[in-house]
C-alpha cells in the first residue's frame, strides 16, 4: 500500500512539473506571433524602391529603426532605417541596411513612444513613393501602409563595471580630511 502511494505522489510531481515548463515555454512565445503569420510576398526594400509603382499593393513585412516620427492631420509617418529580420521578425539592430522606408500610421502615434532608435516590425501593404531630402540628397521612400505592428524594447544598455585597483595603488593622504593633499608639519 505505502509503495502505490509513492508511485502516485511521483506521478503528480512529474504532471506538475510538466504542465509547468509548458507554462514556462508558453510564456517564451513570440510577443509578434500575428506578424510572423501574416501572409506577405517575399519582397525586398532594394526591389521596390527600384521598381517604382510595380508592386503598389503588395504585402509586405519590413522592420528596422525609427529614425523619425511625423504627424499629419489624419495619419503618421514613421521614418525607418531598414534591416533584416531575425526568425522571430524582430530587427537585427547591428545588421546592414538596404535604405530606408517610411510606415504610414492611421491616426496618431505618440513620438515618445516611438523613439528614435527603438525597433520596430510592421506588416502592410505599398502604398506607393515618396522623395524627401536627407541633407542635401533627394531619396525616394517606398511608403508602407500599416496593417499590424510591433514595437519591440529598447535596446538594453550595457553596463561596464571596472574594479579598483589593488590598495597599494591608493595614496594614503589622499582620502584623509585635510583641506589640501599632503598634509605639512
Amino acid at each position: 500500500m505505502r509503495r502505490n502511494s509513492v508511485l502516485m505522489d511521483f506521478n503528480v510531481v512529474k504532471y506538475a512539473g510538466l504542465a509547468m515548463l509548458l507554462l514556462i515555454g508558453h510564456g517564451c512565445a513570440s510577443p509578434a506571433s500575428s506578424i510572423s503569420q501574416a501572409e506577405v510576398e517575399d519582397l525586398s526594400l532594394l526591389q521596390v524602391r527600384d521598381a517604382g509603382d510595380t508592386y503598389v499593393g503588395s504585402t509586405v513585412r519590413w522592420g528596422g529603426i525609427v529614425t523619425e516620427v511625423e504627424n499629419k492631420a489624419d495619419k503618421t509617418w514613421v521614418f525607418l532605417v531598414d534591416r533584416a529580420l531575425r526568425n522571430n521578425e524582430k530587427p537585427i539592430t547591428d545588421s546592414s541596411s538596404d535604405g530606408r522606408f517610411i510606415a504610414s500610421f492611421n491616426g496618431f502615434i505618440d513620438p515618445l513612444v516611438y523613439k528614435v532608435g527603438r525597433p520596430l516590425t510592421v506588416v502592410g501593404s505599398i502604398e506607393g513613393s515618396t522623395v524627401r531630402a536627407i541633407g542635401e540628397y533627394d531619396y525616394q521612400f517606398p511608403i508602407v501602409t500599416v496593417r499590424d505592428s510591433h514595437l519591440w524594447a529598447e535596446p538594453a544598455k550595457t553596463r561596464v563595471y571596472y574594479p579598483p585597483p589593488p590598495y597599494w595603488y591608493y595614496d594614503m593622504y589622499y582620502y584623509r580630511p585635510y583641506p589640501h593633499r599632503y598634509p605639512h608639519w
